[in-house]
């Protein structure tokens, strides 16, 4: 008897738990960041900093690990993501630098779908696809091999170049 009610309850919690549909913050707007330096963390007690319009090259893919904003605490600026400009239409060179959240993805899955579309770029989501975005597969083993402290320190726990991301305009058909 006791073996039936506990199957119904486990039967009960999938079911349940089956039915919700889990939520996701890809495509959400998010800064990129890196680490403090020593002295910036001894002045602000923040293990990360913005990273501002002008250090972020102009038509580039970037990618930042640490964004607070983000469940994976992956932000991602690609090539066609809009730089911050002020009112002249200039960029404003000392704005902190945007992108979206985005997350690890295995290539040809359809992991990176935009559910939520509240606050996301609105050519965001037709974009989005997995895609290499750091080196490719050899190059982060062959880093990793060689420096495997240096390889931590720049790519974190990250093992893969695939992530959730926009792709060019041009290759989206747009």
């Amino acid at each position: 008897m006791k073996m039936s009610v506990r199957t119904a309850l486990l039967m009960s919690a999938a079911l349940f738990l089956g039915g919700c549909e889990v939520s996701s913050q890809i495509g959400k707007e998010c800064t990129l960041v890196r680490k403090a330096t020593p002295e910036e963390k001894a002045q602000t007690d923040h293990d990360t900093m913005p990273i501002l319009e002008k250090e972020v090259a102009p038509r580039q893919d970037f990618i930042s690990f640490g964004a607070v904003e983000c469940e994976d605490l992956i932000c991602v600026r690609d090539k066609d993501f809009p730089r911050a400009t002020n009112e002249d239409g200039t960029i404003n060179q000392n704005a902190p630098a945007l992108g979206y959240c985005s997350k690890e993805c295995v290539e040809g899955s359809k992991a990176c779908e935009v559910k939520d579309t509240s606050g996301v770029q609105a050519d965001l989501p037709a974009r989005m696809s997995c895609r290499a975005l750091l080196l490719d597969q050899d190059t982060l083993d062959a880093l990793r091999s060689a420096d495997e402290a240096f390889y931590r320190r720049t790519f974190g726990e990250n093992n893969s170049p695939f992530f959730c991301a926009g792709a060019p305009v041009s290759a989206a058909g747009n």
